[in-house]
């Protein structure tokens, strides 16, 4: 009985992970898929969907943050083996890295911020970036006030999400170089006025460049 449970159990994982993978195929497409759509595309009856998604805009919900998801843990990979000298060229090469994976999945992040925008996750959503952020940029920011490492980290969350290429975008009209030069631009300015309020000039602290 037990085996028979967890062979029940391991064939609903499936299933649900191959209608995951289909809406997330679709949305990547720059479709916006009925549940039809995302069953035919998967191999599953609507029947069996329905039972696992009722709600469409939950699938969507899924798929976007596995989108999401895969990419920071792929992000995350290549920031540890490309370590650049410099503390400010590491902090450049994260944010240009998170924005060209944002450009990577642009359909994706913008299901996933329309999902979320008035859903109850919408309150810890922005939380992970932060909380990322942090992990990955504190050992750079050690030798600022504590204070103004916070506003360094609270200032590249403003360039780190879709937010910022909906803006770049939509707003400002650029393309894909465009959106990454700007954020490499604000990113050094950024820099540039931490070490100046903290009363460092460019090279006061090891391993500068200028910006």
């Amino acid at each position: 009985m037990g085996a028979s449970r967890s062979s029940r159990a391991a064939q609903k994982a499936k299933t649900r992970t191959a209608l995951v993978d289909a809406a997330r195929a679709l949305l990547e497409a720059g479709r916006q898929p009925t549940l039809q759509d995302i069953a035919d595309h998967a191999g599953i009856s609507r029947a069996t969907s329905y039972r696992y998604y009722s709600d469409v805009t939950v699938l969507y919900q899924e798929a976007a943050l596995s989108g999401v998801v895969s990419g920071v843990e792929a992000l995350k990979a290549e920031i540890a083996l490309a370590r650049p000298e410099a503390w400010d060229e590491r902090i450049e090469l994260l944010v240009v890295r998170i924005v060209d994976m944002i450009l990577a999945h642009e359909v994706l992040f913008r299901s996933y911020l329309h999902t979320h925008i008035i859903g109850e996750e919408s309150k810890v959503r922005g939380k992970r970036r932060r909380d990322w952020l942090y992990e990955s940029l504190a050992p750079d920011l050690a030798f600022l006030p504590t204070e103004l490492a916070e506003r360094v980290l609270h200032s590249l969350s403003l360039l780190t999400g879709v937010e910022t290429v909906i803006v770049a975008r939509d707003v400002c009209d650029l393309d894909d170089s465009g959106v990454r030069d700007l954020c490499r631009w604000t990113t050094r300015a950024i820099l540039k006025a931490a070490l100046e309020d903290a009363g460092l000039n460019v090279g006061g602290h090891p391993n500068t460049r200028a910006p």
